[in-house]
């Protein structure tokens, strides 16, 4: 199937599983997850309506961004682990962040945001299995409760949100426990209106497990494998 076709069906699914758990589809951001991915395959998919992506690797998109020029209202958001060295890069970069997991690393990017004269949108990237390989901040941390208290701080950057990338399950109903502590978690914090950060956005659910994620409150998914095919 082509790239427009594949992205046809991850339509219907993520509409699918919206109208299961009661929701508008219209609730629901499609991101296509890019890393990997050549220009000219990112440019069928802009062709066949997407807008959003998501890259993992800094170096990686730095490297194909001039090609990506001609799709102006595209938008670019990293979604992979982004370490402080490279922060004024992606400041630069990127329309949104969605892996920030530690004080160090958003005060940097807020230092790097003032100074392009920017104000970026980021979402808090929440290691929701409590896995060591992974990054992520912890629910309950410390470090969760000192980016949250500091946000005021940080007039650069705009907290809008949580991310998260649950433990990898053949069965996407393994995940679902996961996309439900998140979204609790974020209902948590969004009832105590912190002072510089609103719960808006619920990034959760890839290729094999998307539609649970739609069904447990997510606002957007991400989506790599579905709509480009698998990939070295």
């Amino acid at each position: 199937m082509s790239i427009a076709e594949n992205i046809g069906r991850v339509r219907e699914r993520v509409q699918a599983a919206a109208r299961r758990s009661g929701r508008s589809p219209s609730e629901i951001s499609l991101m296509a997850v890019t890393k990997t991915v050549p220009a000219e395959q990112i440019r069928e998919a802009y062709e066949a309506g997407l807008r959003l992506f998501g890259e993992n690797r800094v170096h990686e998109f730095a490297a194909k961004k001039e090609a990506l020029r001609v799709l102006p209202d595209a938008r670019w958001h990293m979604i992979g682990h982004l370490q402080t060295n490279k922060a004024s890069q992606a400041a630069g970069l990127f329309d949104a962040i969605e892996s920030v997991d530690s004080v160090r690393l958003a005060r940097k990017l807020d230092n790097a945001a003032r100074q392009l004269g920017k104000k970026i949108p980021v979402l808090i990237e929440i290691n929701i299995g409590g896995e060591r390989q992974k990054s992520g901040v912890l629910p309950g941390s410390s470090e969760l409760e000192s980016l949250l208290a500091i946000t005021p701080e940080l007039s650069s950057l705009d907290f809008c949100g949580l991310m998260t990338v649950p433990p990898y399950a053949d069965d996407p109903e393994q995940s679902r426990p996961y996309f439900q502590k998140l979204r609790e978690l974020f209902s948590q914090i969004g009832s105590r209106q912190p002072p510089a950060a609103r719960m808006d956005v619920l990034s959760m659910g890839m290729s094999h497990d998307f539609e649970v994620a739609v069904e447990e409150g997510a606002t957007c998914v991400r989506i790599g494998t579905a709509i480009f095919g698998e990939r070295k």
